[in-house]
């Protein structure tokens, strides 16, 4: 590629200790000319000792640069990175993740190929440790049975043009267009944006060939919280924006808890919804025994036999009720107000 364009590197972070080097690490060893490429880091005051990781990288290569973000929060950490910016490129990415050899080179050329307005490629889930829930749960968050349509996560084999990506690659005119993340929104601005682009006629990308790995959570706790927020937001953000920004795979497990849980309350009044109920339930499991064996053959590992139904099963009912309370949670501002990580 001759006159490549510069590319800003934009990383929200907090508290990142155990994954920041490995995120750099990535990042410096791509494929990209270092002398077009900045990486900023938008820093949330982390207090584990994950500034003094970052400092001396910076130290070590120009390229890095550190903001504070005292607010925490994603979106404003994404914003502040874009304001500062000098790329006409601009990239996303988690301080979670690792990132191919040639991720940089090849979001650049399949932006300019294609005339696209972001890109981005596969998220490859890793487990956090290398426990049996922790893989678990891995497996359950790139499985089509728990992610759905969400290709992303669980892969295809051809390019095409999608509703949203991991992280992006976007052109700098794209925020000049659109306007920047919504700051109201800690889960979700990414989906809200990429709607607001699409809207304006602008189209989102999908690479196979763009590879990034991703650390998963790694206990059933912050993995449940992380779903069930993952549900409430694409309907509770609906409301607050006043425009839909869910799909047909986001109306699946609010679907099937209704289902659940409605045949279970109304069997109380007639024998007719104890039936559905049953029906509900053993079609679910046998629909979950067969992606739990999927699951088992391909890691070659028995044991997901015992715990992969549980997991998607915590994953559907955590999402769908997620959902539901998204539908009826008065809108008051953003529930969610922790860091999202």
């Amino acid at each position: 590629m001759r006159n490549k364009p510069f590319v800003s590197i934009i990383i929200p972070c907090y508290n990142e200790v155990k994954f920041i080097k490995q995120c750099l690490d990535s990042i410096i060893a791509n494929d990209y000319e270092k002398n077009m490429l900045e990486i900023i880091i938008v820093d949330g005051m982390s207090t584990d000792g994950t500034r003094k990781i970052i400092c001396d990288y910076k130290k070590k290569h120009s390229i890095i640069k550190i903001l504070d973000n005292p607010v925490r929060h994603k979106p404003q950490a994404l914003n502040m990175g874009i304001k500062v910016s000098k790329g006409s490129i601009i990239i996303r990415m988690d301080a979670h993740a690792i990132y191919k050899a040639d991720y940089i080179s090849q979001c650049v050329h399949y932006l300019n190929e294609y005339k696209a307005d972001n890109v981005g490629g596969i998220r490859i889930s890793l487990p956090r440790t290398n426990s049996l829930v922790a893989r678990a749960i891995a497996n359950a968050v790139s499985h089509p049975f728990a992610a759905g349509n969400a290709i992303y996560r669980t892969g295809a084999k051809e390019i095409k043009w999608v509703d949203t990506v991991f992280g992006g690659c976007y052109r700098r005119n794209v925020f000049d267009k659109v306007g920047l993340f919504h700051e109201e929104l800690v889960r979700g601005q990414d989906r809200e944006f990429n709607i607001r682009l699409r809207r304006s006629g602008g189209r989102i990308l999908f690479v196979p060939h763009i590879i990034c790995r991703y650390f998963a959570r790694g206990d059933i706790i912050s993995y449940i919280s992380w779903v069930y927020v993952g549900g409430l937001t694409p309907f509770y953000i609906s409301r607050i924006v006043k425009k839909p920004i869910f799909s047909w795979r986001n109306l699946v497990p609010i679907g099937f808890v209704m289902a659940l849980f409605g045949s279970l309350l109304f069997s109380l009044i007639h024998f007719f919804f104890m039936c559905f109920f049953i029906i509900v339930i053993s079609i679910y499991f046998i629909s979950t025994i067969v992606a739990s064996i999927t699951v088992a053959l391909k890691d070659k590992e028995m044991r997901f036999l015992a715990v992969m139904p549980l997991m998607f099963f915590l994953t559907h009912l955590s999402y769908g009720l997620g959902s539901f309370m998204g539908l009826f949670k008065p809108v008051r501002g953003f529930p969610y107000r922790h860091r999202e990580q």
